[in-house]
């Protein structure tokens, strides 16, 4: 079967839930498709690989996060039938700082409380695509010992790549336009995010630690918290 590059995979257990995200995505013009468990979802992803999962409730013994787990792992074609830096929506109902720490840790691109506002789950998902599929000039741009590449979408460090997903390499290449820059929040996640309106900013914090993180493997500081107001590269 020939892949689809605009296939949005929902995966639910709970049959009505999914049906009804699925039937409103198709009715506005996203090409959908329902998992009922794990191994539905892999088998839908084997055939035909989905440009953004939305994933609900998956019962036990592979959860939620224990997919995602395995999705961020990645794998050859032969032994993981996703693509490793799919943009994933996690929806769950447990929704107190720990568990969307979690969530974001085993790699998910955004967090929503379940049951999601579907013209709220639209806007992010919708905002998502746009900025993964948005194309950048072929460029490479240096900071110091930080390039990013662009057009092969590409960030190394001492040249050494550094392995990101969709959101974290659009969050450096943002920060690094202007590395000495204190950029706000609210402008981060407009400008990142693609969300116009105002609300939490621990979708950009979570993922900000997390390249913070992948940026420091030799011991370097490369994201300023501007305590208040933002942040910086350098």
């Amino acid at each position: 079967m020939t892949p689809n590059p605009s296939l949005i995979l929902v995966i639910e257990t709970d049959r009505n839930l999914g049906h009804a995200i699925v039937n409103q995505l198709i009715a506005d013009d996203h090409p959908a498709k329902l998992a009922l468990s794990t191994n539905h979802a892999e088998l839908l992803a084997g055939r035909e690989p989905p440009r953004l999962v939305v994933l609900g409730a998956l019962d036990s013994p592979c959860g939620a996060l224990e997919l995602l787990r395995k999705i961020r792992a990645g794998g050859s074609p032969d032994t993981s039938p996703w693509p490793q830096d799919v943009p994933v929506i996690v929806l769950s109902s447990n929704t107190q700082e720990p568990d969307l720490l979690r969530a974001y840790a085993a790699g998910a691109d955004d967090f929503l409380a379940r049951p999601a506002s579907y013209l709220e789950l639209r806007a992010r998902l919708e905002a998502i695509m746009r900025r993964t599929e948005t194309p950048r000039h072929n460029q490479v741009i240096q900071v110091g010992p930080l390039a990013i590449n662009t057009g092969a979408h590409v960030a190394t460090l001492h040249s050494k790549p550094i392995t990101l997903r969709h959101m974290e390499y659009n969050l450096l290449l943002h920060l690094a336009s202007d590395p000495r820059r204190v950029f706000h929040k609210h402008e981060l996640m407009r400008d990142v995010w693609d969300y116009r309106a105002a609300g939490s900013t621990r979708t950009l914090d979570s993922h900000t630690s997390r390249l913070r993180h992948k940026l420091s493997t030799n011991g370097e500081r490369w994201i300023i918290n501007v305590r208040g107001v933002g942040y910086r590269l350098i």
